[in-house]
């Protein structure tokens, strides 16, 4: 069964690198969106560059790539349950991180949605929930969606009781963190 895990953990990561907004942002306009506006390989980046119909792409294409890997490790190579949750890190990573990018991509936003979606529903719906509010509020759903992000460790605890849901949630929001960690020092 570790054979399998290990699998469904390289399978995930080379599926969360395939850069869906690369890819429809290539198409739709022959351009590079690494090259445009901040240089992010995501959903948001290709909404203000592209436009809605190429971001509603990325974003189904990001989101089904959470949701394949988790389904993959899961589903058809029956792997362990600490290898799914490895296999779901490993495609937001491959996200972030993207071999086919040479190590560059999107914040992981719609991937880690995607991973949730099967991982920790409930929470992910605590999440959504924490998002609404804040986006009536505030108006800004990326930093809505980032800091109900921040509910995971807690919701995580108190509805699964679990080391692996867990340490999953804060490997996941450090694996975001480090990533927009130069974005923002860049803005300050």
């Amino acid at each position: 069964m570790a054979v399998n895990g290990v699998i469904a953990v390289v399978i995930a990561y080379l599926l969360g690198s395939i850069p869906g907004a690369f890819i429809v942002t290539r198409i739709a306009t022959g351009k590079d969106i690494r090259k445009l506006a901040g240089g992010n390989a995501g959903v948001r980046n290709v909404y203000r560059e592209v436009g809605l119909k190429a971001a509603i792409a990325v974003a189904i294409i990001d989101v089904g790539k959470g949701v394949a890997a988790v389904l993959i490790a899961d589903f058809v190579l029956a792997a362990p349950p600490f290898y799914v949750v490895l296999a779901a890190l490993a495609a937001v990573a491959g996200h972030i991180w993207s071999v086919y990018l040479k190590f560059s991509g999107g914040n992981g936003l719609s991937v880690a949605i995607g991973v949730l979606s099967l991982v920790m529903t409930r929470e992910l719906l605590i999440v959504l929930g924490i998002m609404l509010v804040l986006t009536i509020i505030t108006r800004n759903p990326i930093l809505s969606l980032n800091v109900g992000l921040l509910s995971l460790p807690a919701s995580g605890w108190f509805l699964e009781k679990s080391w692996l849901a867990e340490a999953f949630s804060i490997l996941l929001l450090s694996m975001m963190i480090l990533h927009f960690l130069p974005t923002a020092r860049a803005a300050l």
